[in-house]
């Protein structure tokens, strides 16, 4: 692989930050199980603590309202199994896997709601950036995609519930958090050792909860340094550039609140998957859609919900940049995409 590669796939999976690789190779030289009432275990199940804390004061909740999982997978599987709980066909699949897609979405992307009760709303979308204003009592939200970009106060949200994936945001693979207001209760589906309050058994990952503790701190502290201004600010300039080189593209969301990292274009007649295959080549990695489809590229499930033609839906690509990404990086993506475009005979809408 070119050690030259760009990295333009942020909402797939950020960089491991290098305070959650240290908090990790840390908690490697412990021996111990949390469990454990002697003093290693009590040493390890302090990370598992520290962790929490961690967490909660980054999201604004309480630390005993937070239960650690494998992921956001798992989460919403504890919370929105058996639950009725309705959703637009724009979420993840790991939500809509659970819901009756009855929500309907605006050519802008916002979802309408009817039964906050009974609905389940991401507040950021992975594919498109697009932001929702989430109505009190709404009874959970994917806020994946949104916690370490922008801020956000669980407490003052309104929210009943929401799931978390530690690796948005500069934490390690494979370890996420159930968040619920005091009193929420969900179906406990892992019986055995009762860790977590008996919420959801199993031997702690002290490794991953210790690199998402120190990840998530990191993140907020970037955000309240204000470095995500600048993310946005390139975001912006990548879109004027992509536009002047290819006039008939189109910018999805521009006209309502998006995260500030997230571009997703539709370029009529030039397939997505194939714009991921050559820029990939020229040594960039984006996306065409949602990473959890094992590999697959499927047609935009999200753009057609909102209404684009299959035509068109199929066209999309997404690219999103880090507080890492620099703007010769992005000028370099610009100037190859734009020569790939260029080369090809590009339809108008």
């Amino acid at each position: 692989m070119r050690d030259d590669r760009v990295y333009l796939d942020y909402n797939s999976t950020s960089p491991l930050t290098e305070p959650s690789k240290r908090s990790i190779l840390e908690a490697t030289e412990l021996v111990g199980n949390a469990s454990s009432i002697h003093a290693e275990g009590r040493k390890v199940k302090g990370i598992v603590e520290r962790a929490r804390e961690q967490i909660a004061r980054a999201i604004d909740c309480e630390p005993d309202n937070l239960v650690f999982t494998s992921g956001a997978t798992e989460g919403a599987a504890l919370l929105l199994r058996d639950r009725n709980v309705k959703c637009c066909a724009v979420e993840h699949p790991c939500v809509a896997a659970w819901c009756d897609e009855e929500l309907t979405v605006t050519k802008n992307g916002l979802i309408n709601i009817q039964d906050t009760s009974k609905s389940s709303v991401q507040l950021a979308n992975s594919e498109t950036g697009i932001l929702q204003k989430i109505p009190k009592g709404l009874f959970m939200s994917d806020i994946v995609q949104t916690v370490g970009k922008l801020k956000f106060s669980f407490k003052n949200s309104g929210l009943e519930s929401a799931i978390l994936s530690a690796h948005k945001f500069g934490g390690p693979v494979g370890v996420g958090v159930v968040v619920t207001k005091s009193g929420f209760d969900f179906e406990t589906q892992f019986f055995g050792g009762g860790q977590e309050k008996g919420r959801r058994s199993g031997t702690e990952n002290i490794l991953a909860i210790a690199g998402f503790g120190s990840a998530i701190e990191f993140a907020k502290s970037r955000l309240d340094e204000g470095l995500w201004d600048g993310v946005k600010e390139l975001r912006d300039f990548l879109e004027e550039e992509l536009a002047y080189g290819s006039p008939n593209t189109i910018f999805i969301g521009k006209e309502v609140d998006r995260l500030p990292n997230t571009s997703c274009f539709v370029t009529n007649g030039w397939k997505g998957n194939l714009q991921v295959m050559q820029m990939d080549i020229a040594g960039f990695a984006i996306s065409a859609g949602s990473a959890c489809s094992s590999g697959t590229v499927k047609a935009n499930k999200t753009l057609i919900a909102m209404g684009y033609e299959k035509n068109l839906a199929d066209c999309g690509i997404r690219v999103s940049i880090g507080v890492e990404t620099t703007k010769s990086q992005v000028q370099s993506f610009v100037k190859e995409w734009v020569k790939a475009c260029s080369g090809r005979s590009v339809k108008t809408t």
